[in-house]
């Protein structure tokens, strides 16, 4: 950035003050050109005479000092003077002060007074900043923007997979209470039939178990059986005595008695 493209335009002292007045005014520009900005708006604070051109300069003493909403201040009294000039200077303040639309508005207007280089290049300037300054916005802005929606969508997933989680978990919860409840209505509600069948199976359980049993018997119980019921029956054929008469018969009974057969 050129150093002269912001240098403030001075005019000269005015033609018109007291010996009194000049003298101060003098100083005040001295002590300005020596850098003693501050020292010169003291002077000029001293001077009691209102014009647009001491408004004018105590405006550029105040601009040096980067007191610029005093700077403002003066300048909009001093019109009357170099308007083209002082057009510039509070072109320059609004820059200083990061003011660019207005900065860019009294540019302008200054160079439709006349034309002049340092108010074009810092005209241009102070367009080409506020670009940067909007592109740099609107980076930043979308950067925002995709960095939310990535926030987003993050949490989306994550309250999707907590809700998929804890479904899962109430679904396996829901089914075991289902067959537990299912268990207990079961047992509670269980038919006479289902009870009958299950006697059934036991008793045919049972049966079989002595079938089975029966079935493992040895051939020579069965021939024993078999033996038993050839003997009984060949018993009741030959119809034989009593026991009791046998026994008697096995006795010597005396001539002449008779023996019962009882």
């Amino acid at each position: 950035m050129s150093n002269k493209a912001f240098t403030l335009l001075l005019l000269p002292l005015s033609l018109f003050a007291g010996l009194t007045d000049f003298k101060i005014i003098k100083e005040a520009n001295d002590a300005y050109s020596a850098l003693d900005y501050n020292r010169s708006i003291q002077l000029f604070e001293q001077l009691q005479k209102n014009s647009p051109q001491l408004a004018y300069d105590k405006g550029n003493a105040y601009y040096k000092a980067k007191e610029y909403d005093k700077a403002l201040k003066e300048y909009d009294k001093a019109q009357g003077v170099n308007e083209q000039q002082r057009l510039h200077n509070i072109g320059n303040t609004h820059f200083q002060k990061q003011k660019l639309d207005e900065a860019i508005k009294s540019y302008q207007e200054a160079l439709k007074l006349g034309e002049d280089n340092d108010t074009r290049f810092n005209l241009e300037l102070a367009k080409k900043i506020k670009k940067e300054q909007e592109k740099k916005k609107q980076e930043e802005q979308k950067k925002k923007k995709d960095q939310k929606k990535s926030e987003d969508k993050k949490d989306k997933e994550n309250k999707k997979d907590q809700d998929k989680k804890n479904n899962d978990k109430n679904d396996k919860k829901g089914d075991k209470d289902k067959q537990d409840k299912k268990n207990k209505e079961g047992e509670k509600d269980k038919k006479p039939s289902d009870k009958k069948q299950e006697e059934n199976k036991k008793e045919k359980g049972s049966t079989s178990g002595e079938e089975q049993k029966k079935a493992q018997m040895t051939k020579e119980e069965q021939m024993n059986q078999k033996e038993l019921k050839r003997l009984l029956k060949k018993l009741n054929q030959d119809k034989m005595p009593t026991m009791m008469y046998k026994a008697s018969q096995g006795k010597e009974g005396k001539k002449g008695e008779e023996v019962n057969p009882w």
